[in-house]
């Protein structure tokens, strides 16, 4: 599922284009998607990861930087 997500995160296609060799349909991915963005599954992760990386020293903060992207999804992403 999280393969799935990242796919489409980071393609840019719609749910509805996740090749079938992921597993679950598209819809089935979107869902379980936004129970994650609820949940804020996506917030901990990071932290998680920050946390890893900060404790085997491999995580040089001042070369972090914040940023965002914001996107409107044609037919709600669907």
């Amino acid at each position: 599922m999280l393969a799935a997500i990242i796919f489409v995160a980071t393609t840019g296609c719609t749910w509805r284009q996740l090749p079938s060799g992921f597993g679950p349909s598209g819809p089935t991915a979107h869902r379980r998607f936004t129970e994650w963005s609820r949940a804020r599954v996506w917030g901990k992760l990071h932290r998680l990861v920050l946390d890893e990386l900060g404790a085997r020293g491999i995580l040089d903060w001042s070369r972090c930087a914040i940023d965002s992207v914001n996107m409107r999804a044609a037919k709600g992403g669907i």
